[in-house]
């Protein structure tokens, strides 16, 4: 009996040992798994200063404002960015303006520093512009073949990640330094694209 108990632990374990020589074969960038373009489409957004900063001033202006401003930009920013981005993909590419970048780094920090009491209608306005300008740049960027779209869905998923997270981290802030700290965050939003606007103007 103890022998047929050895036999079949021996073969049990020979089938284990024969089972792992045949993995599949790994993946360095998961594009066997679909997740490659999705990646890249979210590490692009990540490794971006010009559209990660807007984007992360846009949340702590709709987080100072209240929970309904954030909602609402958490919906409005993505699904204005996936338009714009699906425009951008049938346009001839082209790359955004560094004076343009500065203007948005400016306008949007400003708001932060200020705490400006803009209405909900016109920040959900301030969000589908954002959206539709740096999705349509971000479109416009990538070959309109292949995994272009796939690569834009991890973009547009990275965006509403950074919206909820910052958002509802301001949103729950009730001590008056912490948002005095966050305005402050903003005013440096607006400091480098003062410094943005003043290269671009240079360049030119």
């Amino acid at each position: 009996m103890k022998d047929v108990r050895l036999s079949r632990l021996a073969a049990c374990s020979i089938v284990a040992f024969a089972g792992a020589l045949r993995c599949a074969p790994a993946a360095a960038h998961l594009n066997s798994t679909g997740m490659g373009p999705v990646y890249d489409g979210l590490t692009h957004f990540l490794t971006s200063p010009e559209d990660l900063v807007p984007v992360l001033a846009l949340a702590l202006f709709a987080g100072l404002r209240g929970a309904a401003y954030g909602r609402r930009a958490l919906f409005t920013l993505p699904a204005a960015w996936l338009l714009g981005s699906l425009l951008g993909l049938t346009a001839a590419a082209t790359t955004a303006s560094p004076v343009l970048s500065s203007l948005w780094f400016l306008l949007l920090g400003g708001l932060v520093a200020t705490d400006a009491r803009l209405s909900l209608r016109l920040t959900t306005a301030l969000a589908a512009l954002l959206g539709l300008v740096h999705g349509y740049f971000n479109g416009a960027g990538m070959s309109p073949f292949g995994s272009a779209f796939i690569a834009v869905v991890g973009l547009v998923s990275a965006v509403f990640a950074l919206i909820a997270l910052a958002a509802a981290f301001v949103v729950r802030l009730r001590a008056h330094w912490a948002r005095i700290a966050v305005r402050v965050a903003g005013s440096w939003i607006a400091a480098s694209g003062l410094l943005m606007l003043g290269w671009a103007l240079r360049a030119v």
